[in-house]
């Protein structure tokens, strides 16, 4: 979807339907009564808006007729106005959205005007409505031989303004632009089936966006990765026909400034290796490498705009599969910090790639590093399908993740890292084994991984594995893969 600047009288903007909002007993929104008033007089006295009722979800096709700009005024309802936020703006742009698309609407405007009133700040709902409406517009129909008609529709969102955007009006559409962008990339990479996202795919995808924003790409694969050292890693893809990569980028490399360290897991499929899994919704193991996606699409979104803090995004990207040559149950790895690891499950196999790529991380000396990984069941039993865990060992950190995914409307919570934890991954027959007791099988898996962050290094584990992946389309986040986490680090980026 293409997202247009168009500064004119509201007389002239000349689109297919213009997006307004009401609130519940048919309250009109501040910007929706001026524009009436001005615009299209005859539908106050006419009755036409007794079909907009206000709540929230539900949106009102109101024909303004002669005289207006444009023919159409799709009234989404807000719910009650005291309960207004950002998330309920999300859930109405989708609803505006969806009805655009069932009236094949080529073209839909969002006047700035529009959220005025709203008792919100006005760049930040700008943002979070373009957001809302192009990415519950998202499908991923590269593989149909006749991709859905309505799909095209609509193709073109307009901001629209009787006067100059101000400069932080502009700064929300451009980084709205920048988020959506991500968040496609981040959405693509996931959708698109194993066979073909394989580890050399991805790292090609990665490269690509290095060489169009100047950023640095280094691409390592199986050979080089096991003469690293990184034993953890090289477990995982023993038994993989495709082989593996190490993908590090770097925004800003002749940059004395310390990065901020990206880690996202790109486990390309996961059967589970020796400790298969289950065959029921195996196949949507094509998204165990949702935390690399999200990596991707902030360093696209990041590339689009004017440079921010310096990136170090380090990308394992691997199958893990069974076969004669993968790892058994009880074999032992010697990781890149020199720790060995027992390997009592090889479908644990997440947080062995990881602890590699956090270790090789740490030698950049970054002023954090935080870590994205679709990483264990356990985290959706605990918090559901639509919930992140955040494990953190830094307050302030901790602090800015949750405020950015509160922002952008990605939920994390607060989960505990205590040391007690450590005694279940101690091992007869190395220095840690990977897993512990079920119960609490997401603390464990952090922990696990604590062990390997530099000492006095700010570190933000990100379990993700619940809504990384959709079931089923709600608010704006469409069915399959969701790009989880790209708009929360974008966030937590620019805000840093």
């Amino acid at each position: 979807m293409e997202i247009r600047r168009k500064i004119a009288p509201a007389s002239q903007w000349a689109t297919d339907a213009l997006i307004f909002f009401v609130f519940e007993n048919k309250e009109l929104t501040p910007g929706l009564g001026e524009y009436l008033g001005k615009n299209a007089p005859a539908l106050l006295g006419s009755g036409a808006l007794a079909d907009v009722k206000g709540q929230l979800g539900r949106v009102a096709l109101l024909h303004t007729g002669e005289g207006a700009g444009s023919p159409r005024i799709l009234a989404a309802g807000l719910g009650k106005p005291e309960e207004t936020d950002a998330e309920k703006l999300r859930q109405a742009v989708a609803a505006a959205a969806a009805q655009a698309r069932s009236l094949e609407l080529p073209a839909v405007g969002l006047p700035v005007s529009a959220l005025s009133g709203l008792g919100l700040d006005a760049p930040a709902a700008l943002e979070e409505s373009l957001a809302g409406f192009s990415l519950s517009l998202y499908r991923y129909d590269a593989l149909k031989t006749e991709p859905a008609p309505e799909a095209a529709y609509p193709s073109v969102l307009e901001v629209l303004a009787e006067s100059e955007l101000s400069e932080d009006e502009n700064l929300a559409v451009s980084e709205a632009c920048a988020q959506i962008a991500g968040v496609v990339r981040a959405r693509d990479m996931i959708n698109t089936p194993a066979n073909l996202a394989t580890p050399a795919y991805l790292a090609d995808q990665l490269r690509q966006i290095a060489d169009t924003y100047g950023f640095q790409c280094g691409i390592y694969g199986a050979e080089a990765i096991s003469e690293m050292g990184m034993g953890c890693f090289e477990s995982v893809f023993k038994g993989a026909g495709n082989e593996a990569r190490l993908v590090v980028v770097d925004t800003a490399p002749n940059s004395k400034e310390a990065p901020v360290a990206l880690v996202g897991k790109g486990v390309t499929f996961d059967t589970g290796g020796i400790c298969l899994k289950p065959p029921l919704k195996m196949h949507e193991m094509k998204a165990d490498m949702g935390g690399a996606a999200a990596v991707a699409g902030v360093l696209e979104a990041s590339g689009m705009l004017p440079p921010g803090p310096r990136i170090l995004a380090v990308i394992p990207l691997a199958e893990n599969m069974p076969g004669s040559t993968a790892t058994r149950p009880g074999d032992v790895a010697t990781s890149l910090s020199g720790k060995t690891v027992e390997i009592i499950n090889t479908d644990a196999e997440g947080r062995l790639l990881l602890c590699d790529a956090i270790t090789y991380a740490g030698k950049f000396a970054p002023r954090a590093i935080v870590d994205l990984a679709t990483l264990t069941g356990a985290c959706v039993v605990a918090l559901g399908p639509k919930v992140a865990g955040l494990f953190c060992n830094d307050d302030a950190l901790s602090h800015r993740v949750l405020e950015a995914g509160e922002r952008v409307g990605e939920p994390f919570w607060p989960m505990p890292l205590w040391d007690l934890y450590a005694k279940a991954l101690e091992s007869d027959a190395a220095d840690l084994k990977n897993v512990g007791p079920r119960e609490g099988g997401a603390v464990h898996a952090a922990v696990f991984l604590k062990q390997f962050v530099p000492k006095d290094t700010p570190w933000a584990h990100l379990d993700i594995a619940g809504p990384a992946w959709a079931d089923e389309a709600y608010q704006h986040v469409t069915k399959g893969g969701a790009g989880f986490g790209v708009r929360t680090l974008f966030s937590l980026l620019r805000s840093w």
